[in-house]
């Protein structure tokens, strides 16, 4: 597929990205190649390959989902410049 000066002039616009015209042409031949390769890659047969995630197999250790309370209250509110009753105390942001 091939793009002119005007079609880049167009989608530049469109994108309101401001290109010099002085751009326009290299910038052509840059998009033309682009969609060149993406026109090779698209003639590569993938059938029967399936969608890759990572190039490496490996699967994430799991560990039991059980529900606590954390049991670190304390060493987390001992961060807080003020508390009460457990919480954090806050400045009123809402009126």
């Amino acid at each position: 597929m091939s793009i002119d000066a005007a079609t880049v002039r167009r989608v530049a616009r469109l994108a309101r990205i401001a290109v010099p015209e002085a751009r326009l042409e290299p910038m052509a031949q840059e998009l033309s190649g682009i969609l060149d390769w993406i026109e090779q890659l698209n003639e590569v047969d993938t059938d029967g390959v399936a969608p890759m995630t990572s190039c490496v197999a490996a699967s994430l250790p799991l560990r039991d989902d059980v529900v606590t309370d954390g049991e670190k209250r304390d060493a987390v509110l001992s961060n807080a410049p003020k508390s009460i009753g457990g919480f954090f105390v806050v400045p009123k942001v809402v009126e």
